[in-house]
């Protein structure tokens, strides 16, 4: 695929223009709607979407100097996707990391090789709380990429994503889906919308879902979820927007496959690099009887929205949230040898976290002229406070093996209990007879944080634009654990000034195409998880007392630079872009000898993209890209331990991935596709000995029938070919395995 778009794009470039003349109008700056603008209006595009849903991008995508892939409804349906890892599968540079108990399990995106755990937005306010989000009651995913610290304040430097709820809209329907499939796969969805007279409209949305998952023994998935939304004044200059997102979820969680090796003393001579043991794809090492995996999540929306006569709109939204994850969580700890003797430690990571947030944004914006120049632009202000409180489940067992080492005994007794299990054999329903009971939360993390930014897009002519961004948080975190040893371990605050900025410069060489430059910075100050995410962002004092001076850390920084281009051609229908970046982190926390963290490490990426969405032909539809990512550990501090980690990649930062979903109108109620999607080598952590999980390329498949106007049949297969592959790898222990085959059978209604 890459061969043919570096070939379009060259040649776009050649002509600059001529051969070229369709025109995609600008997008004015209308009222806030209550649908994603890009997604309504695309039916002979369906994949292509022409702008944000988010206020702060003041221009359509192919005027704005960043890389961001939007992945619409459609493609979500198409693909047979449930939740949002599985959406994201279609978008190139997006890998996942694994929880285990400190770094609880959920959605772990790394974006560009950084963790993006806690840059997630839904409807442009951050969604901290560590989950498994659902797709259901979404209009669309953007992936925005790159250091976006004046986007949504701290983060990371790999990007964010930013998930668009569906609202009330000024029309009647009843839609949904109703699907089986192989593993017990049980999908029900409806959408309605109803018009309450002239000026209000109500929606409700809601899932119900039960599976086993495929290729794997007993585990399973189990939710249901429901949001009603209410507007009221849709035809008017005021428009409220009252909204409620309840999710529920009671899964058996997934313990992986260990890896060979689990002691220093274990590995042999002139072993670097480690994978996971060769075993059934099946084996489940965790137990059916005592494990299990339960969240909810609540979130309360309230939005007012007003158009002034002038042109300008202003919008307040408040929104409070509410999210538990409790878990009992099975894993093969490998950490004492057992693996070499045939044997795997069952050893329980538990969770059990409450996390509140509550945020108020107001933001200003619209189209004026000014010093006769034309500016569409954004202000806002934005005030949050997130709190999270997390303790363990005590756990009492008997059983064979040693409790304090985690080491399986030896004879012929070895596997006769729960703790140890056979490597090639583990049985899941080995009777188990303890008691789980919840500890005390012990740890209280909160992040209180005011901000003020603006955006603009400036249109010097109509072949040069400016495109400046910049956003100052006020940003106080604290943390407090009251199993605490030491007063550094107890108590334990950081105030910091963030400022970051974006800037861009366009040119375009065709109204439908442009071509640009942008640097843009980011700021991942301590605590920025709120404990739910990796501990490196923490201010927490980490384990043996390592890093007692985490409070007087300063926020790392980090900076891009980016040069691009993008395109609308074949008469609007097919966007293609393609970008060279680097990203930079110079001041990286690490840690020295003495056990304290300093700001002394360095990090970089290089990479380019390539991508395209939208339709070849009336009949042919194209979602896919190419992500090329060079990563590089430059300083990883003065601990000699460490020093093996410098000249690195990245952990969870594959080289190479592609991805590739098409589909094609054989008929004119028939269609077929399927996807392609590789993802690389990667490793689960920078060290002199790495553990990896080997690269990867999947197939699935889809054919769609269209019944009547009211009726739609799809049948999905996934991982057409049974491919055994692994989708993430923790540090040390584990690596999560990818589904096997699966057949899903739908019927889509819409009345």
């Amino acid at each position: 695929m890459a061969v043919p778009l570096a070939a379009a794009l060259g040649g776009v470039l050649a002509v600059s223009g001529a051969a070229h003349a369709q025109t995609t109008p600008e997008a004015s700056r209308q009222p806030a709607q209550l649908t994603p603008i890009a997604v309504e209006g695309q039916a002979d595009a369906p994949y292509k979407v022409e702008q944000s849903s988010n206020s702060k991008f003041t221009a359509p995508l192919v005027d704005t100097p960043k890389s961001v892939t939007i992945i619409p409804q459609e493609l979500i349906n198409s693909t047979a996707s449930s939740t949002l890892v599985e959406a994201l599968r279609t978008t190139p540079g997006i890998t996942f990391g694994a929880g285990e108990g400190g770094n609880p399990l959920g959605d772990r995106p790394f974006i560009r090789g950084y963790d993006a755990q806690a840059s997630t937005f839904i409807d442009g306010l951050r969604d901290i709380g560590a989950t498994s989000r659902e797709v259901f009651n979404l209009e669309q995913i953007e992936v925005t990429k790159g250091p976006d610290g004046a986007y949504g304040g701290r983060g990371g430097a790999g990007g964010s994503l930013n998930l668009i709820s569906k609202t009330a809209k000024a029309e009647n329907f009843v839609s949904g889906s109703l699907g089986l499939g192989t593993d017990n796969y049980k999908r029900g969805t409806v959408d309605g919308n109803w018009r309450l007279g002239d000026n209000a409209a109500f929606r409700l949305n809601a899932l119900v879902h039960d599976a086993d998952v495929p290729g794997r023994d007993a585990v399973d998935v189990s939710r249901w979820g429901i949001a009603p939304t209410l507007t009221l004044g849709l035809n008017s200059p005021t428009r409220v927007i009252l909204s409620y997102y309840h999710m529920q979820t009671d899964d058996l969680p997934d313990s992986g496959i260990p890896f060979r090796y689990g002691t220093a003393a274990s590995i042999p001579a002139g072993v670097t690099e480690i994978s996971p043991v060769s075993v059934n794809r099946h084996n489940f090492y965790g137990l059916a009887n005592s494990d299990f995996r339960k969240t909810r999540s609540d979130i309360a929306t309230a939005r007012i929205e007003h158009d002034f006569d002038n042109g300008l709109h202003i919008r307040n939204t408040t929104r409070y949230t509410d999210a538990t994850q409790r878990y009992v969580y099975t894993q093969p700890d490998d950490s004492q040898g057992n693996v070499n003797r045939g044997l795997v430690w069952r050893r329980a990571n538990t969770r059990n976290s409450d996390t509140d947030s509550i945020a108020n944004q107001t933001e200003i914006y619209g189209k004026k002229e000014l010093f006769g120049f034309e500016h569409s632009f954004t202000t806002g202000v934005e005030f949050s406070r997130e709190e999270s409180h997390v303790g363990s489940y005590i756990i009492n067992t008997r059983g064979s093996g040693s409790g304090a080492t985690n080491a399986c005994a030896v004879g012929s007794g070895a596997v006769s209990g729960y703790n140890c299990a056979s490597l090639y054999n583990p049985n899941p329903n080995d009777p188990w007879t303890g008691t789980i009971n919840p500890g005390d939360k012990t740890t209280t993390a909160r992040v209180t944080s005011a901000s003020i930014y603006g955006f603009d897009t400036i249109k010097w002519s109509d072949q040069w634009l400016t495109n400046i961004g910049l956003r100052v948080d006020d940003y106080r975190t604290r943390y407090n654990n009251t199993a605490g040893t030491t007063p550094q371990g107890t108590n334990a605050r950081r105030d910091d000034t963030l400022f970051n900025y974006q800037l861009g410069l366009i040119y375009k060489p065709a109204p439908n195409g442009s071509v640009y430059a942008s640097y843009a910075t980011s700021s991942t100050p301590v605590g920025s998880n709120l404990t739910e995410g990796a501990g490196d962002n923490g201010i927490t004092p980490g384990r043996g007392n390592v890093g007692l001076n985490a409070a007087d850390l300063a926020p790392e920084k980090n900076k891009s630079l980016e040069f691009g281009t993008k395109w609308n051609l074949l008469n609007n229908n097919l966007a293609v872009n393609a970008a060279v970046f680097r990203i930079e982190t110079t001041n990286a926390r690490v840690t020295n000898p003495d056990n304290t963290y300093s700001m002394s490490g360095g990090r970089s990426i290089n990479g380019f993209e390539l991508g395209a969405s939208g339709n070849i032909t009336n009949k042919w539809q194209v979602f896919g890209g190419y992500t090329f990512l060079k990563s590089k550990i430059t300083d990883n501090g003065p601990v000699l331990a460490n020093q093996g980690a410098v000249g690195q990649e990245f952990p969870n930062t594959p080289e190479h991935s592609f991805s590739l979903w098409s589909t094609y109108n054989v008929l004119p109620d028939l269609s077929v596709g399927g996807g392609a999607f590789y993802t690389g080598k990667q490793y689960g952590s920078a060290a002199a000995v790495r553990r990896y999980i080997p690269g990867a390329l999947r197939f699935d498949a889809v054919a769609t029938y269209r019944i009547n106007r009211n009726l739609t049949a799809q049948l999905n297969v996934l991982n057409l070919t049974n491919k055994f592959y692994y989708t993430s790898t923790y540090s040390t222990h584990y690596a999560s395995v990818g589904n096997g085959r699966a057949a899903i059978a739908s019927l889509n209604f819409r009345y």
